[in-house]
């Protein structure tokens, strides 16, 4: 009965990911790995063998607060965060982190607004930060002449992706289960409508493990902070501590 991991999109939240891994790590080893957002790069060190320590220390180090350093381009859909930091470091894991057991990761194609699966063998350091580029956040990352964008703008938790991969049983880490801004949330209603997404696959086992209380503003999920980390890493560990697997 194949086993899957599966991380959802979240920014900074990303760090109640690596809290719940924590712990989930100690209790159960997937066979197949899925991620999308911030949950790609979580998933792709994960399914590459990071001892979660190190991971918990790369979510800490002051150097993850650059990821989101915020620039005003002349036009808007080039987005409204620096996306150098963030190229540089999905680099580095992309070099120090080679998927052990399958792995896949989603992006949106723009503007056809159609969901895509990239499995590990065809993922290069531009689709980990194609599912990342949160429109008008980051800017789309062109690959063999298409634009992309972050996965999560269709599915927040790809379990679909799992069930394609061959998973039975996913315990999913949604950190972002409600989008904490009501407008956002609106928009993201009418671009769920228009776009095109596989369809939900029934007879999956899911455990989902999200936090049991709001992790914070959409502010929050842009900003770095230890008071933040360190906060939401814990609750992390908590929630994955009470889950029943």
């Amino acid at each position: 009965m194949p086993s899957a991991l599966v991380l959802s999109a979240g920014g900074m939240f990303g760090a109640y990911q690596v809290g719940a891994w924590n712990v989930l790590s100690r209790r159960f080893q997937p066979d197949l790995v899925v991620g999308t957002s911030a949950g790609a790069l979580n998933g792709w060190a994960i399914a590459g063998g990071c001892p979660p320590a190190e991971l918990l220390d790369m979510w800490r180090a002051p150097a993850t607060g650059g990821l989101m350093r915020l620039r005003f381009p002349l036009i808007p859909w080039k987005g409204c965060i620096d996306p150098t930091a963030l190229a540089r470091q999905v680099q580095d894991w992309y070099t120090r982190f080679k998927p052990r057991v399958p792995f896949s990761t989603t992006v949106v194609e723009v503007p056809r607004l159609r969901l895509v699966r990239v499995p590990h063998e065809r993922i290069t350091p531009a689709h980990l930060m194609a599912s990342c580029a949160v429109p008008f956040g980051y800017p789309p990352v062109r690959i063999d002449g298409k634009l992309y964008v972050d996965g999560g703008l269709l599915d927040i938790l790809p379990i679909w992706a799992a069930a394609e991969m061959g998973a039975t049983r996913v315990i999913a880490v949604n950190a972002l289960p409600v989008m904490p801004s009501h407008p956002l949330r609106a928009v993201l209603r009418v671009v769920r409508l228009v776009g095109r997404k596989p369809a939900a696959i029934a007879g999956l086992d899911v455990v989902t493990i999200s936090p049991r209380t709001p992790l914070g503003s959409i502010r929050d999920a842009l900003t770095w902070t230890p008071e933040h980390m360190q906060r939401w890493i814990q609750q992390g560990e908590d929630d994955a501590g009470a889950a029943a697997l």
